[in-house]
């Protein structure tokens, strides 16, 4: 199964970093956060990624082009002739399949214009922003349970996302923005999607947050996985700075993998 990782956006609200390099980019403990999320659906065995790329797509497939001497020691012997040898390699067991979905294109655009890498398969779709401590397990299983087209991760937090309006049994009925007098599960990404789904998308202004996911809640068809767990997005400098903290003093509850 392929994960598909949203990692295009201009990320404005975090501008101090975003303006050097794309969000997804930033660092938490000397890695990219894209690295985090891709390690955390490894750890579960989806080790296929398809990065939905914009804003300086470049950085982000120069990096997977990279990836062994970011992690490597490497000597360069110059006395004969440029040679170049990588000791103890720390590859990983990753397919990446890197896009450029536009500078401006939106996230339901962004999700249609992979469509030939996903085909006719069930898939992943996250955002390239926020780490989580979900079994992704779980959620699959979870979603095939109910047959239905779209599952999403619900997570009780007091932010500014997407509300959830949840009926028995995790159905979706309703999906709209929060007000500043809600306080409801919100859309944490983490989600599972059946390939009909490209039926809701109809080009590059299409954002998923809105009509599509909001039309498939009115169809039946989008249900909530109950998330009780850690769940933290990374929208400002502090939020970034939060992470960074976890990490640093080895509480990254997001960290499920092994080194």
């Amino acid at each position: 199964m392929k994960a598909v990782i949203l990692a295009g956006g201009l990320g404005t609200r975090i501008s101090e970093e975003s303006q050097y390099k794309p969000k997804p980019m930033i660092e938490i403990g000397g890695r990219p956060i894209l690295w985090h999320i891709m390690k955390e659906y490894s750890h579960y065995g989806v080790r296929d990624f398809v990065i939905c790329a914009g804003y300086k797509q470049q950085m982000i497939k120069e990096w997977f082009n990279n990836y062994f001497l970011y992690t490597s020691d490497v000597t360069f012997d110059y006395c004969n002739g440029k040679q170049v040898v990588l000791h103890e390699q720390h590859s990983e067991p990753w397919r990446v399949t890197v896009v450029d979905t536009g500078l401006s294109t939106m996230t339901g655009g962004r999700i249609r214009r992979i469509q030939k890498y996903i085909g006719n398969e069930t898939f992943l779709m996250t955002y390239g922003d926020g780490v989580c401590d979900v079994d992704i397990r779980k959620l699959i299983a979870f979603h095939r349970s109910h047959g239905k087209i779209a599952t999403l991760t619900a997570v009780h937090l007091d932010q500014s996302k997407g509300v959830l309006d949840i009926g028995i049994e995790g159905a979706v009925r309703a999906f709209r923005e929060k007000s500043a007098q809600d306080s409801a599960p919100i859309n944490a990404g983490y989600m599972v999607l059946e390939p009909e789904v490209f039926r809701y998308l109809d080009g590059d202004d299409c954002i998923f947050e809105q009509a599509p996911l909001k039309q498939l809640a009115e169809d039946g068809q989008l249900m909530s996985y109950q998330h009780k767990g850690f769940w933290q997005c990374m929208d400002t400098m502090r939020e970034k700075k939060k992470l960074e903290e976890m990490w640093k003093m080895g509480n990254a509850p997001w960290k499920v993998w092994d080194e």
